[in-house]
């Protein structure tokens, strides 16, 4: 009995015990909502004593997302439960005791007690293989996590590329509305003198009316923009932006280096050899587990006066069940790991491909716009200028140049955006910067 107790107590001892942790989801919406800039953890995190900065460039809005985005914070406990694995697969398996005591009707000794202890020992290497497959699994879910912030990262820069074109878009449609409202006002003078005829006032009013439409639609542009960049981020509100600041995309892009970069530094492809590797690590436990482990079972036991102590080792007889069933599930989770890598390099080539193909014709696009927009403003228009100030051209040929000029600035800014999305696209398809700026903080390091 003495034993018994003894035994519970040292059991009871290490045990963990129950902390309730109840979500809260009105107090979490006040968290989400009282996020700022001025959080210690994101200043800790940043490990920048000038932080924040009075308004943020692409790669704040970077470091922030790091911190602030949920999917990162998945990532994260995702990681974590697969560090925990490591612990489930690092145990030995418990001993186990068979107490038992009672009466009998021998006159010499009527007290019967026995005390059989087990002892499990596994053979064939089954726990190395096992800890070998759990730590490939947190390798796995470490590269995830990469994966996830690259991820993050690509709908920052896209968002916060939907809201710069939208801010220099409305500028650029404002321009456009004022020199089509000059020449609609030009117009209508002549059509009081006599010198034209209505509809020619009216086509140019129905440019003027429908330019003034788009002007209104880029400022709820800008309002879908902003909201959606600070949701990127992870903020409830979006902070002060450096509007000016958008990187120039690269000259050209060679697709052998495009290509060779994509392939050794796609994080997703690396998860893909993790996954392999942990699946080849299962098949060999699996294996393993073919080899029945040992089982030590020494006994003590007294019966009618006599002390009496067994040794008798045991173990199963494979006869019926060989472990058949598990190593074909092994191996098919192998052959599978094996095809999606081979599926998941051969969709990143096409990609890799396809968004270099897309950005060189971007950037052409982008620079016949830029020539011709060059054409315009310095060659035209400033020909136009002196020809009216030499009174061989009127007003009204001066805002026609003009209007041609803002029509090709829309042109570029359009051809500006295609450029810039294709430049992600082959971000997004090789996982990584292709201009990189300052360094970045791990994301795994959130305090």
């Amino acid at each position: 009995m003495r034993l018994s107790a003894i035994a519970a107590a040292v059991v009871l001892t290490g045990c963990v015990k129950y902390h309730p942790q109840p979500l809260d989801p009105p107090r979490s919406e006040q968290q989400f909502r009282a996020r700022t800039l001025a959080d210690p953890g994101l200043r800790a995190f940043l490990k920048r004593a000038d932080w924040p900065p009075p308004k943020l460039g692409p790669n704040d809005l970077a470091a922030v997302a790091l911190y602030f985005n949920p999917d990162l914070d998945v990532a994260r406990a995702q990681l974590r439960s697969a560090e925990a694995a490591i612990v489930t697969a690092q145990g030995r398996p418990n001993p186990s005791v068979s107490l038992g005591g009672g009466w009998t009707n021998s006159p010499e000794s009527p007290l019967v007690f026995h005390f059989d202890p087990a002892f499990t020992l596994e053979t064939a290497g089954k726990r190395g293989w096992r800890i070998l497959e759990a730590q490939k699994r947190v390798e796995a879910a470490r590269v995830a996590l990469a994966e996830t912030a690259w991820h993050v990262l690509s709908r920052v820069r896209s968002a916060l590329l939907d809201y710069v074109i939208a801010l220099r878009e409305r500028d650029v449609l404002r321009n456009e509305r004022e020199v089509r409202a000059a020449i609609a006002a030009l117009l209508n003078r002549r059509l009081s003198v006599g010198e034209i005829s209505r509809p020619d006032v009216n086509v140019a009013r129905t440019a003027l009316i429908t330019i003034e439409v788009e002007a209104e639609a880029s400022d709820t542009q800008i309002g879908e923009a902003g909201p959606a960049l600070a949701a990127a981020v992870g903020l409830p509100v979006l902070p002060d932006i450096d509007a000016q600041v958008m990187l120039g995309p690269p000259v050209s892009l060679p697709l052998n280096a495009v290509q060779k970069a994509g392939l050794l530094h796609r994080a997703d492809i690396q998860r893909s050899l993790l996954d392999y590797a942990a699946a080849e690590a299962g098949l060999h436990r699996e294996i393993a587990n073919q080899y029945p482990d040992l089982q030590l079972s020494p006994g003590y036991s007294f019966d009618e006066g006599h002390h009496k102590v067994t040794f008798g080792p045991a173990l199963p007889v494979p006869v019926l069940n060989r472990n058949r069933g598990p190593i074909a599930e092994a191996e098919a989770r192998r052959a599978e790991a094996e095809v999606r890598f081979n599926a998941l390099q051969a969709r990143a080539i096409g990609e890799m491909e396809g968004a270099l193909a897309r950005y060189n014709g971007a950037l052409a696009e982008l620079t016949d716009a830029d020539q011709r927009l060059i054409q315009i403003q310095q060659v035209r228009e400033a020909a136009m200028l002196r020809a009216v100030r030499a009174g061989e051209e009127d007003q009204l040929a001066l805002a026609g140049v003009r209007l041609e000029s803002a029509v090709a600035l829309r042109a570029r800014l359009g051809a500006l955006r295609r450029a810039e999305s294709a430049l992600g696209a082959v971000e997004d398809a090789v996982q990584q910067p292709l201009d990189p700026g300052p360094p970045l903080p791990d994301p795994g390091l959130k305090p």
